[in-house]
């Protein structure tokens, strides 16, 4: 004879997992509306900034793909307006 509390193993692991996914649920929804509010507020950028010629210029010279005296006269290309 079954009871009203007596739901059985299929309707209380079905009732368990409903709750499993309205949390799961929620959990994503705040996630996404965090996510969201770091794109607005420019958190999304990357954090590494971009190289400019000169340091391009620099890490060539470092590796030895150009002279000396290469270096000198692009730095002073790159000064020049």
């Amino acid at each position: 004879m079954m009871h009203w509390g007596d739901y059985g193993w299929g309707m209380g692991w079905g009732m368990g997992l409903g709750w499993l996914f309205f949390i799961l649920f929620w959990v994503l929804i705040i996630l996404g509306v965090l996510y969201l509010i770091k794109l607005i507020a420019g958190g999304g950028r990357s954090k590494t900034t971009e190289e400019t010629p000169l340091d391009i210029l620099k890490r060539r010279y470092a590796k030895g793909e150009i002279s000396k005296e290469d270096f000198e006269k692009m730095k002073e290309d790159l000064g020049k307006p």
